[in-house]
């Protein structure tokens, strides 16, 4: 008989390619896994893996008992969902996922409003880019995860938390006055500096900056936006940084300058499976993400939203 033990191990061996690995994201030995699979392999009767020297690779047939047995593990963690919707909201274990350009300036604010609010909650956190944070959502790995919307996938549903005005950073000069506002049409000359492929806050600068300017120069992509700030500093060139991160990220070397009217933003929100009932969890985080986010000295009522 198939167990959701034996399909949880092949998830993890179809996740990390790896019979070690795979053992310890769940917790067990390697022999145990192993034999595990061993015995999902009988029961079904074919190979789903092929053990080479160094990894582990899935069969054809691997692969798709992989995708169907990660729909099961994600189904049951719906209907255990369900069976606890009578329960407040925010107790018990939620996964979160978020990702690397909201966790470290949006987090320190909001958890201790959070475990003040929600005592009853066990939260374990996930920090990934967006693109590896959806499919972990959707194969039930996540229980909500906080990003920039729209995500466009229909197996998810969404809720707006607060909208995040970007900003232009450059060098700081002596002559420059810090009231100003960027004209669009002054990004035309500059260089602009971006996190490398993978990050949606990428694919939003250049949204918003081949919306403003389509013939702005592009200069080399960094990991991190911190990276990205000591590179302006250096006058490597510009960047387009949320309004959330300016508190940190600023120095005295680094001036933040406002776009003219509408002021372009990105939407932050929080995503569920729309199988799972954790609405009424995603609308109290969402709450204490919006607390949260007023606390940023920059903060005021935001205008025009980009998509994507």
């Amino acid at each position: 008989m198939i167990t959701l033990r034996q399909l949880r191990y092949l998830t993890a061996i179809a996740e990390t390619r790896h019979f070690g690995r795979a053992a310890a994201l769940c917790h067990v030995t390697q022999p145990a896994l192993s034999m595990q699979i061993q015995e999902l392999e009988q029961s079904l009767g074919c190979h789903l893996v092929e053990r080479r020297r160094n990894a582990v690779d899935l069969t054809a047939d691997g692969q798709e008992v992989a995708r169907r047995g990660a729909a099961i593990l994600a189904s049951v963690a719906d209907l255990e969902d369900y069976a606890r919707r009578e329960k407040p909201p925010l107790v018990g274990l939620l996964r979160l996922g978020i990702i690397p350009s909201i966790a470290p300036y949006l987090l320190p604010r909001a958890l201790p409003s959070l475990h003040e609010r929600y005592p009853h909650l066990e939260l374990r956190i996930r920090e990934t880019q967006t693109a590896s944070l959806v499919e972990e959502l959707i194969r039930g790995d996540l229980d909500l995860i906080i990003a920039a919307l729209p995500l466009d996938r229909p197996e998810l549903d969404t809720l707006n938390a607060f909208q995040d005005r970007f900003l232009v950073a450059r060098q700081a000069r002596a002559h420059r006055r810090k009231s100003e506002r960027m004209d669009p049409s002054a990004l035309a000359t500059e260089h602009l500096l971006l996190l490398e492929e993978g990050h949606c806050l990428r694919d939003q600068a250049l949204s918003v900056c081949g919306a403003l300017s389509p013939n702005i120069q592009m200069a080399f992509g960094a990991s991190s936006l911190s990276t990205v700030m000591h590179l302006v500093a250096n006058g490597y060139g510009v960047t387009l940084l949320p309004e959330m991160a300016a508190d940190i990220e600023r120095t005295d070397r680094v001036q933040l300058i406002r776009f003219a009217d509408p002021e372009p933003m990105r939407m932050i929100g929080l995503a569920w499976r729309r199988s799972s009932p954790r609405r009424s969890d995603a609308e109290a985080l969402a709450k204490v993400l919006l607390d949260a986010r007023a606390s940023v000295s920059l903060a005021r009522p935001q205008q025009k939203a980009v998509q994507g």
